[in-house]
């Protein structure tokens, strides 16, 4: 299980993020994904390649995350950043985007080099985050088939079971 660290920010100049995470985020289906990993991994390009597929952004690179009064984790924008995000080559760039968004699981951004993630897994992966279990799916999020692999795992962690897929 990883454990995501949940403390004050202090990135874009003197803007400071408390309660954030080093994760970009984006919401499909009204779920928030959060894709965690280090810096230049690929977290912002799997996220234009899901917005590409209809995903809206949440957040770029750092994500406020904070538990409701159920056993939801709520991911936000910091204010700072909100509706904008860094595309490489282009700069800062403005987008529509969602606040206030349930976490449904998080991407572990994987670096080539690293073990791939098992063909079969005995149990899902989890993260914690403000001591709340949330499905994980460890992936490289530079592979073709990432995003569609992001949707699929979103589809299997919050459908009914026996549900097909639907794309």
């Amino acid at each position: 299980m990883t454990e995501l660290d949940v403390a004050s920010r202090d990135i874009y100049g003197s803007a400071s993020f408390a309660g954030a995470i080093h994760a970009s985020s984006v919401a499909i289906n009204g779920y928030a994904i959060l894709i965690a990993g280090p810096s230049g991994i690929g977290k912002s390009d799997l996220m234009l390649r899901l917005i590409d597929r209809g995903a809206l952004l949440i957040s770029d690179d750092y994500t406020c995350v904070a538990p409701n009064d159920g056993n939801d984790i709520i991911a936000s924008a910091p204010e700072a950043t909100a509706g904008r995000i860094e595309v490489r080559g282009l700069g800062i760039v403005d987008m529509p985007h969602v606040n206030a968004v349930k976490t449904a699981m998080v991407v572990m951004a994987l670096a080539q080099g690293e073990a791939p993630p098992e063909r079969y897994p005995l149990s899902p992966a989890i993260c914690r985050i403000c001591g709340i279990d949330i499905p994980a799916l460890p992936l490289f999020p530079l592979e073709a088939s990432a995003p569609v692999k992001v949707e699929l795992a979103l589809h299997h962690f919050t459908s009914p079971l026996n549900e097909p897929y639907k794309t």
